[in-house]
């Protein structure tokens, strides 16, 4: 059977997962919330029961085939490799569930890797509904979304519970982060809403903005972990709940004040925790451009933030089409994908 899982775009609350979990050990954190929606471009696959572990990918020149064993299925998890996503899942679906193995042919793939958008996490979703529809496991989507979290924590990822909201497609979902539990609540749209993700073509690194993040919890030693902490609490909390009317109004104008809200409040208070990466020349470049102003609402920086990704929402269809056009012009070694979020009937 064919098999598509999106993109995953944080509309607001990123970081607020992870930050949500530290609840564990300080109460006095507060619960992440988050905003997240799945992206037009994403993956697509065949997939068939198979006595092995098959994916054939566009990703890679090489197939990988292996035996559905434990020890041979978490080796290959715990590589650096692209094929590690889909061991891992392989490896908590044997393990939870006694299946067998699976076929994949990845044979379409318009998600941009590495940038925000929770490729990895599309990956490692596809693989787990794989197992679900062709086992008949009766899994929910929430249970795709645990078994698909558990399969890349299996690797070196350190995702946070956020990724796996593309297990819900283009339909946006406010999820909460409570230390080891999590909640996950669809949205209805009042209107159709016109994004554009802008891939800036710049450089970030985002193991290094999460080490300096996580250095200000669970305790808040210092002025910086203070404000740290304020903004993934407080502050985001409050942005994410007026998100949600602003969303289920479908006021573009409303999202768009509360992105340039979000990023500024971003750059105050978490950005000098990792300067060098979160002050994002490119990104504010952007933002900040005057002929792009007539057609946008608003914009942020997306996932781990830094100069990876940009969002930006336009007023209507036509604007979105107007911006793309002037920030190809502007700005040609940036690559720009639409985002579509439709009225719900």
């Amino acid at each position: 059977m064919d098999v598509f899982v999106s993109g995953r775009l944080c509309l607001f609350g990123e970081h607020s997962d992870w930050a949500g979990e530290y609840r564990q050990v300080n109460p006095h954190i507060e619960p992440g919330s988050a905003v997240v929606v799945g992206t037009n471009q994403g993956i697509y696959a065949q997939v068939n029961q198979s006595p092995l572990l098959v994916l054939q990918t566009l990703h890679s020149a090489q197939m990988l085939e292996l035996a559905m064993d434990k020890e041979l299925l978490l080796a290959m998890a715990q590589t650096e490799s692209f094929y590690s996503y889909v061991a891992g899942v392989a490896y908590q679906a044997l393990i939870r569930y006694q299946v067998g193995g699976l076929a994949i042919n990845n044979y379409k793939m318009d998600l941009p890797l590495q940038k925000g958008l929770s490729s990895s996490a599309a990956i490692c979703v596809l693989v787990a509904r794989a197992f679900n529809l062709l086992y008949d496991l009766g899994l929910s989507i929430a249970e795709e979304m645990e078994l698909a979290y558990w399969g890349e924590r299996t690797t070196p990822s350190h995702c946070g519970r956020l990724d796996q909201g593309c297990a819900y497609g283009k339909q946006p979902i406010l999820m909460t982060f409570d230390g080891d539990r999590y909640t996950t609540q669809p949205l209805t749209v009042g209107q159709n809403l016109h994004l554009i993700i802008v891939d800036l073509a710049g450089a970030k690194n985002t193991q290094k903005i999460l080490a300096q993040l996580n250095r200000c919890y669970p305790q808040a030693d210092n002025s910086i972990a203070v404000q740290v902490q304020k903004y993934l609490g407080k502050i985001n909390r409050a942005l994410v709940k007026q998100a949600v009317t602003a969303l289920q109004q479908g006021n573009a104008e409303s999202i768009g004040a509360l992105m340039n809200q979000a990023q500024a409040e971003f750059d105050r208070y978490v950005a000098p925790a990792c300067p060098e990466q979160l002050n994002a020349p490119i990104l504010h470049q952007l933002l900040n451009h005057s002929s792009l102003q007539p057609y946008i609402c608003g914009g942020k920086g997306v996932g781990s933030q830094g100069d990876g990704t940009a969002q930006l929402i336009a007023l209507d269809r036509n604007s979105q089409l107007k911006a793309i056009a002037l920030i190809t012009r502007n700005f040609p070694q940036m690559q720009c994908y639409q985002l579509n979020i439709l009225k719900q009937i």
